[in-house]
């Protein structure tokens, strides 16, 4: 009538639950950490991109520009390239034509 079947128990199912409850636990915070580093990089890497485009417009036109929102007007960066993801603006120094992060 009752053959020999093989399969998990219920208590080995439950222990295997716990084991990657627990390593969810530690991992799931340090993912929340990685966000903030992530945008941090971003903003950095963005800073360098609308500097390039900063250089582009002194090759173009001989002079910096005074803002950021006159490379906007002339098509050299678009709107969100002016803000990080984090909301923050990016600073620009229109004498020496330096772009900074926030």
């Amino acid at each position: 009538m009752f053959k020999n079947q093989k399969g998990f128990t219920l208590i080995e199912m439950l222990i295997v639950l716990m084991i990657i409850s627990v390593l969810i636990i530690l991992i799931v915070p340090n993912l929340s950490d990685k966000s903030k580093d992530v945008y941090a990089k971003g903003c950095g890497a963005l800073a360098a991109v609308v500097q390039t485009q900063v250089e582009s417009y002194y090759l173009d036109k001989g002079s910096y520009p005074a803002s950021l929102e006159i490379l906007q007007s002339e098509n050299y960066i678009n709107t969100e390239q002016k803000t990080c993801k984090n909301g923050k603006a990016l600073g620009y120094n229109p004498t020496d034509g330096t772009v900074t992060e926030p």
